[in-house]
């Protein structure tokens, strides 16, 4: 790789890591506001270490006439993620006392929105350090990627190829170019989180939490200001929690296609369709099931199984209660429903249901063919021919997908981890769900109890989830690095 376009990367990077310095004086004002200001200097010298590096970066400038090809977009999103997680640590560490490590985890899993925490006693922790959890996870959601599709096309780099490489977007761009279409997913962006934080706040919950969960919610993420997750809130606000996970998953250039006029977009895809009719079939199955086999009230099994389902599904990771311990068929369903996620295009981690829909679509066809082997079938997707890169990619994905939870949770029992708690742990960090199931990681539990070496393993598995693993993966290839 020549040396100029490790220069223009370098460059890019310095950029966001001043985004990033710049967004501390989130947690600064969250901090005076709360009359913690004793708690600082925490986030004072993070955003200056974090400022110097970005200056130190951009200094020697971008070089003239180097344009970065559509492969050195891998190496470039992967370099973002990963640097702005050691650089989103330091306040953590400096502030909670905690290992670097621990706070690379918590900053990981935050920025990656997979929700998984080694924090306790989160009711006597630093409204700052909350605060800063909740946004890491805001910006990991889209606002990342929005504004690297702003300002990359100013940087003369194609900013639309940062959105395809760090989602699994390959639907038809709705918006000729890059700027418009950050500009409308960032309205999007705002205005559900706006709604979100006023619907909490209508619920029974204070400004501070409200604010907090919202951006939670909207980016799918899953971190809470309490120990008991939405447990520790009313149950309009599980109802609430629902609603907007829910919009969370969807495409958000759908959301942009309705705003640009095309009110049917959103209606007429068959990934939200499905995704909808499949998610409230299995809450309707669940809440039948757990009003039977317990003392419920049917209306109190429809909330808790709904916020759960939702919440598992679309991997925001938010939990009501222990679902772990609601008898075998929760547990096993909770399992099956981690692998599942939101639709493409969205905040959501997982396999996504296209890919589920088009596995069917693939199998019906195959089935097909063989009741009339001399016919001619075809098979479309939402309108779209289903022609061999777009199978070859859903397959080359869902393999490495399955390859990575296995090996990961391999990995992990060789550390000492039981094999519900490992293989629970593997799945979690590669669908960025957020807690596993069992005692240790389940909806009761968290993350601090796990050996330095498992969480370093499942920081791992939380990039690879988020960025669709094949991003990752293709600069371990030497054919990568070959001029």
């Amino acid at each position: 790789m020549a040396f100029s376009t490790l220069r223009v990367i370098s460059f890019i990077i310095g950029v966001f890591l001043l985004i990033l310095a710049a967004s501390m004086l989130v947690p600064m004002i969250t901090l005076v506001l709360m009359n913690e200001q004793e708690h600082l200097s925490a986030f004072v010298w993070g955003s200056v270490i974090t400022s110097l590096v970005g200056v130190a970066m951009i200094a020697p400038g971008r070089p003239a006439n180097s344009h970065l090809r559509p492969r050195d977009m891998y190496l470039l999103t992967t370099s973002i993620w990963l640097a702005v997680c050691v650089f989103a640590a330091l306040p953590m560490m400096f502030l909670q006392h905690l290992s670097y490590t621990d706070a690379f985890f918590e900053t990981m899993s935050g920025i990656t929105t997979t929700g998984s925490t080694v924090l306790t006693d989160l009711g006597n922790t630093s409204a700052g350090i909350l605060m800063w959890r909740s946004l890491l996870q805001w910006m990991g959601g889209i606002g990342f990627v929005a504004m690297g599709v702003a300002i990359l096309p100013m940087l003369r780099v194609g900013g639309m190829r940062l959105f395809q490489t760090e989602s699994s977007d390959w639907g038809e761009k709705v918006i000729p170019r890059s700027h418009i279409a950050a500009k409308y997913i960032t309205v999007v962006y705002l205005s559900l989180t706006s709604a979100c934080t006023f619907a909490y706040w209508l619920a029974g919950m204070s400004v501070f939490d409200a604010v907090n969960h919202a951006l939670s919610t909207v980016s799918t993420a899953g971190f809470s200001t309490a120990d008991a997750s939405l447990g520790a809130f009313s149950n309009a606000s599980h109802w609430v929690a629902t609603v907007f996970m829910l919009l969370g998953a969807l495409p958000f250039v759908l959301y942009v296609a309705f705003l640009r006029g095309n009110v049917r977009a959103m209606f007429k895809d068959e990934q939200v369709r499905g995704f909808l009719f499949a998610t409230l079939g299995i809450s309707l199955i669940a809440s039948i099931w757990l009003w039977l086999n317990s003392d419920y009230a049917f209306l109190d099994a429809l909330r808790l199984t709904t916020v759960n389902i939702v919440s598992v599904i679309t991997t925001t990771g938010f939990a009501v209660g222990d679902y772990s311990q609601w008898g075998g068929f929760a547990f096993m369903l909770f399992f099956y429903l981690t692998f599942m996620g939101g639709c493409s295009g969205s905040t959501t981690g997982g396999l996504k249901v296209f890919r589920f829909q088009v596995a069917f679509t693939l199998l019906r066809g195959g089935l097909k063919q063989l009741v009339h082997p001399r016919a001619v079938f075809k098979q479309q997707y939402n309108g779209r021919h289903l022609d061999e890169e777009i199978v070859r990619s859903i397959l080359t994905f869902s393999f490495f997908f399955t390859i990575t939870i296995g090996v990961l949770a391999l990995a992990l029992t060789m550390l000492g981890l039981d094999p519900i708690t490992a293989l629970t742990g593997a799945a979690t960090a590669v669908c960025n769900v957020g807690p596993g199931l069992g005692t240790v990681i389940g909806p009761a539990g968290n993350f601090s109890s796990l050996p330095d070496a498992a969480k370093w393993l499942l920081a791992a598995g939380m990039l690879l989830g988020r960025l669709e693993i094949i991003t990752v993966i293709v600069l371990l290839t030497p054919t990568f690095w070959r001029h």
